[in-house]
């Protein structure tokens, strides 16, 4: 549709259009060019502001804004397509959140063009995206903040001083801490994570060890002795709390091998006695360690 078309664009059953209204009815919104949606936002802007929320005029008022404008927001997500992971539409929709912000709280009584207007709006959600996703791990967001301002401040100090910025120099730059620019750089390693099957970087004297291996090929692997010997470990006190008798019996039963009948009558007890002091004591021993964990 052209906007010189606007007068005659009424359409005869418009559910939703009253006598007097100054919107045209608009079947296809998002095949409006961006010059004719430019003009034709001004009417329904200044419809939509005399109409109450939630109306139906109002929800088709402001829909049809939002459909006429979203080449804008394809115009604006179109700079960060080879950014990211690339998924154009996910930046989009973020873009089209911006938008519909904008819609909603844009005064045309105000002067301004409402391009001008959403463009930050549209901006300011998809920098927020990328600073949510982009970094490899969770990251609180004052340290995500802070760390471009801490890769600016680095630049531009590097260029002053002719060579690397100090920590101290970079925390008075930044009127922050020199904990706090430590921090930011010890989390800035979370931005970007490599791949364990990329080939492993080393000096020329690793070279002839490492060459053709990634790092997952020369990463070492859990040792299963670890977890005996942590429970050896939280075993040891435990056992030492048993009397006489009661260690006796595990040695035998586990150290030597020993069956209920060969443990009683090494004892002299019945194999009934046998079988109830190791399962008193087995029990016992398993709540210490439970309780260590």
């Amino acid at each position: 549709m052209r906007a010189a078309d606007v007068g005659d664009a009424v359409e005869p059953n418009e559910p939703v259009r009253s006598e007097g209204a100054g919107r045209p009815w608009i079947e296809e919104a998002d095949q409006v060019t961006p010059a004719d949606a430019r003009e034709l936002s001004k009417l329904f802007f200044d419809e939509l502001r005399t109409l109450e929320k939630g109306s139906p005029a109002y929800v088709y008022t402001r829909g049809t804004l939002i459909e006429m404008n979203l080449s804008l927001v394809h115009y604006v997500a179109g700079r960060y397509r080879n950014r990211g992971n690339g998924q154009l539409e996910d930046i989009v929709q973020v873009g089209t959140v911006g938008m519909i912000k904008a819609i909603d709280r844009f005064d045309v009584g105000r002067g301004f063009e409402f391009v001008s207007f959403a463009v930050p709006y549209i901006l300011g959600e998809i920098k927020r995206y990328f600073r949510d996703t982009s970094w490899a791990v969770h990251v609180p967001r004052r340290l995500q903040e802070l760390r471009s301002e801490l890769v600016d401040s680095q630049e531009r100090l590097s260029s002053a001083l002719g060579r690397e910025p100090t920590v101290d120099e970079l925390a008075a730059d930044l009127t922050v801490t020199a904990e706090q620019v430590l921090e930011v750089i010890v989390a800035a390693n979370g931005y970007a994570a490599g791949s364990l099957d990329s080939p492993r970087a080393g000096g020329e004297d690793s070279a002839a060890l490492t060459e053709g291996h990634s790092l997952a090929d020369v990463m070492g692997e859990a040792d299963p002795a670890i977890e005996v010997f942590e429970d050896l470990h939280a075993l040891a006190p435990l056992l030492a709390g048993l009397d006489a008798r009661e260690r006796r019996i595990i040695e035998m039963r586990f150290g030597h091998d020993m069956t209920q009948a060969q443990i009683a009558t090494a004892l002299g007890i019945s194999q009934m006695q046998v079988s109830r002091l190791l399962s008193g004591t087995l029990a016992s021993l398993r709540t210490g360690l439970l309780t260590y964990d």
